[in-house]
């Protein structure tokens, strides 16, 4: 799986919001500055800007412009996938030259691959819709996720 950079910030920043504002729900702390979520996560400015407006128009955070602007989770961090947010940056999870897998048209040999692409995207989106933005932010995955990656194999 190759996650972009965009998709990575994106993650990291709600993961901060989420962080900061707890699972309290919209609207219910103060809201975070883009300067304050680009420090504390190391995410270029400008790029986390045009980040965080595509996150709102997906649903994913709100705003509120003025001193006492920000941005803030648009629902609880808890009701907030991780497949959520990555749909909402890069488009579907897993797609072979910008088609979904079901839409490929294999013959012969190569034919078992479409099986291959549709299993590897239903083994990606079992994870990431399975762990939340909350579960990232308090550090607390689910056990599925711990076990896989307790597995030394997954790190090499």
């Amino acid at each position: 799986m190759r996650l972009s950079a965009r998709v990575d910030y994106a993650l990291r920043a709600v993961a901060e919001l989420a962080s900061v504002t707890g699972d309290a729900g919209p609207g219910r702390s103060r809201p975070v500055t883009a300067d304050q979520i680009a420090r504390a996560q190391e995410i270029p400015p400008k790029f986390l800007e045009s980040i965080l407006l595509q996150l709102r128009r997906g649903g994913i955070v709100q705003a509120q412009r003025g001193p006492e602007g920000g941005y803030w989770l648009a629902r609880p961090a808890g009701e907030i996938s991780l497949a959520e947010v990555i749909r909402v940056i890069d488009g579907p999870l897993a797609h072979v030259r910008g088609h979904r897998p079901e839409d490929l048209g294999y013959h012969g040999a190569a034919q078992a691959l479409q099986k291959v692409w549709i299993a590897l995207r239903a083994s990606e989106r079992e994870i990431l819709e399975l762990v939340t933005v909350a579960d990232v932010a308090g550090g607390t995955l689910p056990g599925r996720v711990v076990e896989l990656a307790a597995d030394p194999r997954a790190w090499t």
